[in-house]
């Protein structure tokens, strides 16, 4: 999957960097249901290593439903990231709209002990337009 990472953000030495696809092969526009595939990178731009423990998703669809998804690491995986590393994992989101966006917040833990949020940046999900 091509990955252009338009949407970054960074906390604390922790860039979160998003690029996002339509999937019209897994859509049924018809049957109201439209996905996206994510590739998030997580880069750790600090000194010390960190763990992403936990992440909390604010899902919006196009017709202002607000949808939150909370739980352990991410793809059954709870990574620790070394000094100059980072951690690239591919997921996806249906919708029962053409558009929508999502936004969030991973929870980590550095060497020392201390506790983040590094924020997911708000993303678009855009079902391309199709002619009638």
């Amino acid at each position: 999957m091509k990955s252009l990472f338009a949407h970054s953000q960074t906390t604390r030495d922790v860039t979160v960097r998003v690029s996002v696809s339509y999937l019209p092969e897994q859509s049924e526009p018809a049957k109201g249901r439209w996905f996206w595939a994510y590739h998030v990178r997580i880069e750790n731009e600090g000194a010390q290593a960190v763990q992403l423990v936990s992440r909390q998703w604010t899902i919006l669809d196009g017709r202002g439903g607000h949808h939150e998804v909370q739980g352990e690491g991410v793809v059954g995986e709870q990574p620790v990231i070394e000094p100059g590393g980072s951690f690239d994992y591919v997921s996806g989101c249906p919708l029962h709209t053409p558009t929508g966006s999502m936004e969030g917040r991973y929870y980590m833990i550095g060497e020392d002990g201390a506790t983040f949020a590094a924020a997911i940046p708000r993303f678009p999900l855009v079902a391309p337009t199709v002619p009638s």
